[in-house]
């Protein structure tokens, strides 16, 4: 298994972790001034569905999917998302879009009553589904990364994509083990 340089905001505070690799997304735009980043959204994401590996999930994340290259890409291929970070299998750590900017990664959302998660929230994508357990070198990465997260930002709550817009999504999924972030502490929204 590949090891990983550790994680670190890069000290000119523009939102880019050194460590991670930066594919730039165009699915992004300014937060409201004076927001706060309170919030962490753990989100799941394959493509195509169950399948891992491959570069699907940067393409669509930078608006150059090949709605030919399989099926459901057809479905898919003119939204414009994106998330803050991706968590590969392995453990690599891709970065997206800057902490400083808003990502387009929870949609219609909301949390202890404030709507427009993106506004005050970062997106974490893990490369899984809903079926399958996620792998130990992305639960180490995800625990990094929110601690490095939870430094730099006030965040409050670290909850799943399901949390903020129940009924319509249901990732990272029952796969998911919240217990694997326990070492965070008590943030609201991590299960026991």
């Amino acid at each position: 298994m590949p090891r990983y340089r550790a994680l670190a905001l890069r000290r000119d505070a523009d939102g880019w972790l050194d460590g991670a690799r930066r594919v730039a997304s165009p699915n992004c735009d300014q937060r409201p001034d004076g927001e706060q980043l309170t919030l962490i959204v753990v989100h799941a994401i394959s493509l195509p569905p169950g399948q891992f590996s491959g570069d699907a999930i940067e393409r669509l994340f930078t608006n150059r999917l090949d709605v030919s290259a399989h099926p459901y890409f057809a479905q898919i291929g003119a939204l414009q998302v994106s998330a803050h970070f991706l968590l590969r299998r392995d453990g690599e750590l891709l970065q997206f879009v800057s902490c400083r900017q808003r990502a387009w990664h929870a949609g219609v959302s909301s949390w202890s009553g404030r709507p427009r998660c993106n506004d005050f929230s970062l997106g974490i994508e893990l490369e899984g589904c809903d079926e399958l357990p996620f792998a130990d070198a992305q639960y180490d990465r995800l625990l990094e990364l929110i601690q490095v997260l939870c430094a730099q930002y006030p965040i409050e709550a670290v909850v799943g994509h399901s949390d903020v817009s129940p009924g319509r999504k249901t990732d990272p999924g029952p796969c998911f083990d919240w217990r694997r972030l326990a070492a965070l502490g008590d943030l609201p929204g991590l299960r026991r």
